[in-house]
């Protein structure tokens, strides 16, 4: 398979490698600025391509941020891969802030203050813990005489979930306009020097095919 690795890495390897990739999160930073200035696409499309990537990061649907990324780059008429791999703004590294302003944000724009009076004493790891243990329970309640409960995923969607769509959306704008406009001219700057460098080089090679053509129609003559 194109995909596959040739060496076959261990879980707790991969867990490893998804927290602090080889080469660490700087060399990780320079490959993605690397791809992401070399795509061949309009600057233009490059940057909406990355706004379409850092926006999905502020959303709560994790596992999910490379197809939305995908989706909403090619609505706004993106550039799809710079969209993937803008993604990796959000990393392990960022994953606690992104999930902090967002929820904040969120429960500041409703009102909720963060917590509920009849939910003061559960933390966010209670609240996950709870939405996990009704879904797993409601399942089995589809095969068995249980009831159903959805009290606890009632929680986590208006304590958590929720407020972190609404936060997320809100400071997803805020960073993919500022990664756009950030962005764009690097992009501008980057593609005309590039592009500038690729003539020069074009230039330099038919003067010399162009010399190497003149010696090879006027041969020097034999010396005696």
């Amino acid at each position: 398979m194109v995909f596959k690795r040739r060496d076959k890495r261990s879980v707790w390897k991969a867990t490893a490698g998804f927290f602090w990739p080889k080469g660490g999160w700087t060399r990780a930073a320079r490959y993605v600025k690397f791809r992401v200035t070399r795509l061949p696409d309009p600057p233009h499309r490059i940057a909406r391509g990355i706004f379409a990537g850092v926006f999905v990061t502020f959303s709560p649907f994790f596992g999910m941020h490379f197809v939305l990324a995908a989706l909403l780059s090619k609505i706004i008429r993106g550039n799809i891969v710079a969209s993937l791999l803008a993604t990796f703004v959000g990393n392990p590294l960022t994953f606690l802030a992104i999930a902090a302003s967002s929820l904040q944000t969120g429960h500041f724009l409703l009102g909720t203050g963060g917590r509920r009076p009849d939910e003061a004493n559960r933390t966010l790891a209670e609240k996950f813990a709870g939405a996990a243990a009704d879904l797993k329970h409601n399942f089995l309640a589809m095969f068995t005489p249980e009831q159903a409960n959805w009290s606890k995923l009632a929680v986590f969607y208006h304590d958590v979930f929720q407020p972190y769509m609404i936060g997320g959306i809100v400071m997803g704008l805020i960073g993919g306009l500022a990664a756009y406009y950030f962005s764009l001219p690097i992009i501008m700057v980057y593609q005309k020097r590039r592009q500038a460098r690729l003539k020069a080089k074009w230039i330099a090679l038919k003067q010399k095919a162009a010399v190497d053509d003149a010696k090879a129609s006027h041969p020097q003559a034999p010396t005696q």
